[in-house]
């Protein structure tokens, strides 16, 4: 008898099963089926179940755990709330990305009331309320504390902002009937960040209350949690698979690049620090597990957006047809469309081109020259990716795809970009089974299990 991992990605197109021989750290088999959160989303889970067991002997596994990560209805939306745009807000948007989130809108300074009007309307499932490093502003986050309480009650709020100000917070919450909880400043001192707090705030709040209220709950019954959004279980796979674990080292430096229907998601585990000597580093701290989230670049319900964001000339360095926008108008209204023919197949990779390009150039570091009388100063803000080491490749487009490098190699450094800290010379690997968000779940359990079956099944091309 084989024992055995089930595990779920409820995403917000495919249910995605991965079934693991723990023992023998191999995958006994894949399915996927359509999610199905209009109806009921385990009639989605039961079509992608039934797939699955097609494909093995029932009789021979006995599934003895069973975890499951989720971007359905949406996923996790979450808006922040900070002082300075540069500093505190920026702190928290990448906290709350790191954490799986979708960040509808960022705020800073003092809320005014059409802002708070436009929060009650953007129905988020979680607000994160930072301002001010310890012992810093306090006015700005007391301010916006005394405003959400005047209005709004029903959204968990996760207060991370300077802490002389928790006890005043707690006292204008606690009279209000807010639903809150306190963690560590996410700036706790100037360009300094503390994400790693915040982040498992959000993960704790997203499996006792946003679950629920996605219409999840007979999910929930059936498995043995449900332990983070789909993004941030990705990541979790990246940190095991670059920095490894107790027993055993990772790979190294890596990105992932993750180009979806709505979204170009790109992870990177690096430090990011200058690969050269005599550059300055500048700006906010980065985190080393750092993910950015493009929304305006997917390749369905974003093509018309990818559209406008890029330019029909730079589509066209990659294809040249006519009506390029009339196709992205009808990829927007048609999201489960299937390339039909060569061309069809063809457009889609010029889009995923176009998506992994932008997405690189906004992820990555960039160097700034300062002139100076004293000769030129060279300014790094954002991380330095240069010299990584490995470029991984997911999603659908890249999965099936004839020529992923060709994809992926448009994220690479250029040199009529020599300012834009890019991927030089990676080892390209493609994650063809879509097993990294289930290993970010087994790595909660069996890290080293989670790290061996990457390394043998997210080859490279």
């Amino acid at each position: 008898m084989i024992d055995a991992y089930l595990l779920i990605d409820f995403g917000s197109t495919y249910t995605k099963l991965t079934l693991v021989d723990v023992v023998n750290e191999a995958i006994i088999a894949t399915a996927k089926a359509i999610t199905t959160v209009e109806t009921n989303i385990m009639d989605g889970f039961n079509k992608a179940y039934e797939n699955l067991c097609a494909k093995f002997d029932t009789k021979e596994v006995r599934i003895i755990k069973k975890l499951a990560c989720s971007s359905a209805a949406g996923g996790l939306k979450m808006i922040t709330i900070g002082l300075v745009p540069e500093l505190t807000v920026e702190a928290s948007k990448r906290a709350a990305l790191g954490a799986g989130a979708r960040v509808l809108k960022t705020y800073s300074f003092e809320l005014t009331n059409a802002e708070i009007q436009e929060i009650l309307n953007a129905k988020v499932d979680i607000i994160l309320l930072s301002g001010g490093t310890d012992g810093g502003n306090s006015k700005t986050i007391l301010h916006n504390a005394r405003k959400i309480a005047e209005h709004i009650k029903h959204i968990p709020i996760i207060v991370a902002g300077n802490k002389c100000c928790y006890d005043e917070i707690k006292e204008i919450f606690d009279e209000a009937s807010v639903n809150y909880v306190f963690t560590e400043n996410v700036m706790p001192r100037l360009n300094v960040l503390n994400v790693v707090p915040v982040r498992e705030k959000i993960r704790e709040i997203f499996m006792k209350n946003i679950i629920k209220s996605k219409g999840m709950d007979e999910a929930n019954n059936y498995i043995d949690g449900i332990l983070m959004p789909t993004p941030a279980a990705l990541l979790k796979a990246g940190e095991i698979l670059s920095q490894g674990t107790s027993k055993q080292n990772g790979i190294g430096d890596l990105i992932i690049v993750d180009i979806g229907g709505a979204t170009t998601d790109v992870h990177s585990l690096a430090d990011g620090h200058p690969t050269k000597a005599g550059i300055n580093l500048k700006g906010l701290q980065e985190p080393f597990a750092k993910r950015t989230v493009e929304g305006d670049l997917g390749m369905r319900y974003s093509a018309l957006a990818l559209y406008e964001a890029s330019g029909e000339k730079l589509i066209k360095e990659y294809i040249d047809v006519p009506d390029i926008e009339t196709r992205c108008a009808y990829l927007h209204d048609h999201i489960d469309y299937v390339p039909q023919d060569d061309t069809d197949v063809a457009f889609d990779e010029a889009l995923a081109k176009v998506a992994t390009r932008l997405a690189l150039n906004r992820h990555a570091g960039y160097l700034e020259i300062a002139y100076t009388p004293l000769g030129d100063i060279f300014n790094q803000y954002g991380k330095d990716l240069l010299e990584t080491k490995y470029l991984i490749g997911t999603g659908g487009v890249i999965v099936h795809s004839k020529h992923p490098e060709a994809i992926l190699k448009e994220g690479l450094y250029s040199p009529s970009e020599p300012t834009i800290l890019k991927p030089k010379d990676p080892i390209i690997k493609i994650d063809y089974e879509y097993i990294l968000s289930a290993m970010g779940l087994l790595a909660f359990d069996l890290p080293d299990c989670a790290l061996n079956i990457m390394k043998r099944y997210i080859v490279e091309i």
